[in-house]
């Protein structure tokens, strides 16, 4: 849909952190007035997973004084709206990293390259590729990855190894073949999985794993050519032979518990739903990696920190932002949000052996996020529409990927 840079900002709003700390013995003393530093954070979510951190960072840092806002997502746009209008806002702030390109454009997030030579904690190579990504806009870095989030495959081991796959499908071929064994001995009212069509970052996942940049580095879009047309034809494939459910209301707890649904596809935010709505099925499921076709890429999800533009604390800002991408910082936050971290060394602690975290651990490192310009929230739901008239509307591949590509274009400024 098309929004100004101003709504999509407040849509993006996500979890800002009060930040502190000069680096000299004073350590966050106004010298000027000898008054206590006041580091001001905005987020999204519970007050009572950042509060914990701020409180450690105080310990830290004696005369600063972090104040954690929670930001509801009902209000977050008006209260944004008027910090961009009024530059006047949080000194931190968590943004989701789909909507940092928007934000960035809109000239709201500070450039932190030279602090990421200050702070050697901030340096890209400690965190997913996938996830520095996401901080990247316009040749700045405008943020620091946070915490992660990726998709992987659910399934349930017993059916699948009834079908042949003990250890699940590895390829799109095993997926498929799975997939029509699973129906094939399932019967009536039994699929393989769901398509959640109205989800561009599923459709990218596929897009990727067939080769596709889908829009390319010169701000090309790609819907048109050879890799993506092969992962539009390969998800409707599942359509045609009727795979997936289309038109119903299927619970998937209720449906992966029953089997009626033995695979699906989502984040680590499913596992405990999993957990505490299919207790029968314990031992009886697990995650792995995506199917690979020629790669087995994912979404890259998450959220990370930025400096407000007009932030008048910005080095205690960075200093704040250092400290919470520490290792102890990270292993905290996933204590009190069940957040997986961006830290790859945090990676190496024992709670993360269980299998299941760990599948989305390897898949953080093939994780990618979709493409990384400001109109991609308008490009993304002309794809979906395209893709529900392929798979729903007997629509021709090519040719509604023909006029998604020029609609692209479009969009872009390319015509």
């Amino acid at each position: 849909m098309k929004k100004n840079w101003l709504l999509t900002l407040v849509t993006l709003i996500a979890v800002s952190v009060i930040v502190a700390g000069c680096g000299s013995s004073n350590a966050g003393t106004n010298e000027a007035s000898g008054a206590n530093k006041t580091l001001k954070v905005w987020f999204m979510g519970e007050a009572d997973s950042v509060k914990p951190i701020a409180q450690m960072y105080e310990e830290k840092n004696p005369g600063i004084k972090v104040e954690v806002q929670a930001i509801p997502w009902d209000t977050a746009h008006d209260k944004l709206l008027t910090a961009v209008a009024s530059k006047n806002g949080p000194d931190v702030v968590q943004m989701g990293t789909t909507w940092i390109p928007e934000f960035a454009a809109a000239g709201a997030l500070l450039d932190m390259s030279s602090y990421i030579t200050q702070y050697p904690e901030l340096k890209s190579e400690n965190f997913f590729d996938g996830a520095i990504q996401t901080t990247q806009y316009d040749g700045k870095t405008v943020g620091i990855p946070w915490y992660v989030e990726t998709r992987a495959l659910f399934y349930r081991t017993d059916l699948l190894a009834d079908v042949g796959y003990p250890e699940g499908p590895k390829t799109w071929e095993e997926l498929k073949d799975a997939s029509q064994k699973l129906v094939a001995k399932g019967g009536a009212d039994h699929y393989a999985m769901p398509i959640d069509a109205k989800d561009q970052n599923y459709l990218s996942m596929f897009a990727w794993q067939s080769g596709s940049d889908i829009i390319d580095a010169n701000r090309q879009p790609e819907f048109n050519q050879p890799e993506y047309v092969e992962s539009v034809n390969f998800l409707k494939s599942f359509y045609d032979e009727k795979l997936v459910p289309v038109g119903t209301d299927l619970d998937t707890f209720a449906a992966f518990k029953d089997g009626t649904l033995p695979m699906f596809i989502s984040g680590p935010w499913m596992v405990q739903g999993v957990m505490d709505k299919a207790p029968e099925i314990a031992g009886k499921w697990t995650v792995k990696t995506l199917p690979s076709n020629k790669n087995s890429k994912s979404i890259m999800g998450g959220s990370d920190l930025s400096i407000f533009q007009y932030s008048k604390n910005p080095d205690e800002a960075a200093k704040f932002i250092s400290f919470l991408t520490s290792e102890e910082v990270q292993l905290k936050f996933y204590e009190t949000s069940n957040s997986l971290p961006a830290l790859k060394s945090a990676w190496a602690d024992e709670r993360f052996s269980d299998p299941i975290i760990k599948a989305f651990g390897e898949q953080l490192i093939n994780a990618i996020p979709t493409p990384m310009i400001k109109e991609w929230e308008e490009i993304s739901q002309a794809s979906v529409a395209a893709f529900e008239q392929i798979t729903l509307g007997g629509a021709d591949t090519q040719a509604e990927l023909d006029k998604l590509n020029e609609k692209a274009k479009e969009i872009l400024g390319n015509k």
